[in-house]
């Protein structure tokens, strides 16, 4: 197969992959907020994103990373030669997997109704497919012509502002249910 055809197969399932995990994430969060809901509604919340969760993981996830891992395989296969970048893109899909793999345990500990995470957490924990996108996007993209010092430091730059974000958006949410308790 023409190494184009395989390279766009790899490009397609990274996609599927990250939009599984992202997704994923945030289902996490639901479900731990639905703890705070009354006894019958939790119930039903959980039952659903039990459901949601399983197919999300088991059905578009996790197919699409083992997708990603063949194909990217394939394409290393295709190389002439590897330069230091892949070698580093490598290293961080490596990581990559290792978060796809947190994901399981903690799809595991929810489906069991152990929440050991809160959903504030569970939010900081989503963003992290965000950091490794972004790093392995520049990296491919720009390649050897990235400063690694400045490849870290914008990418610490990012944190920062993601992480700014996250607290930003929780002061929101819990002025604004302030603002529903006291109107109740």
């Amino acid at each position: 197969m023409d190494f184009l055809y395989v390279k766009a197969l790899h490009i397609i399932f990274v996609v599927t992959w990250f939009s599984g995990m992202f997704y994923l994430c945030r289902l996490f969060i639901y479900h731990r907020e639905a703890q705070d809901k009354p006894e019958q509604e939790r119930r039903i919340l959980q039952n659903q994103f039990d459901i949601m969760m399983k197919r999300l993981l088991w059905g578009i996830t996790l197919p699409s990373a083992l997708l990603t891992l063949v194909f990217g395989i394939w394409l290393l296969i295709l190389y002439p030669s590897i330069p230091t970048w892949l070698y580093i893109k490598i290293g961080l899909v490596a990581l990559l997997f290792a978060y796809h793999y947190s994901l399981h345990i903690i799809c595991k500990q929810l489906l069991n109704r152990k929440f050991l995470y809160t959903s504030t957490q569970l939010r900081i924990w989503n963003e992290v497919p965000t950091i490794f996108l972004v790093a392995i996007v520049m990296l491919v993209v720009v390649k050897q012509n990235m400063s690694l010092v400045y490849g870290v430091i914008g990418l610490m730059a990012f944190v920062v502002l993601l992480m700014s974000a996250i607290k930003v958006y929780k002061a929101l949410r819990e002025k604004n249910l302030q603002r529903t308790v006291v109107k109740n």
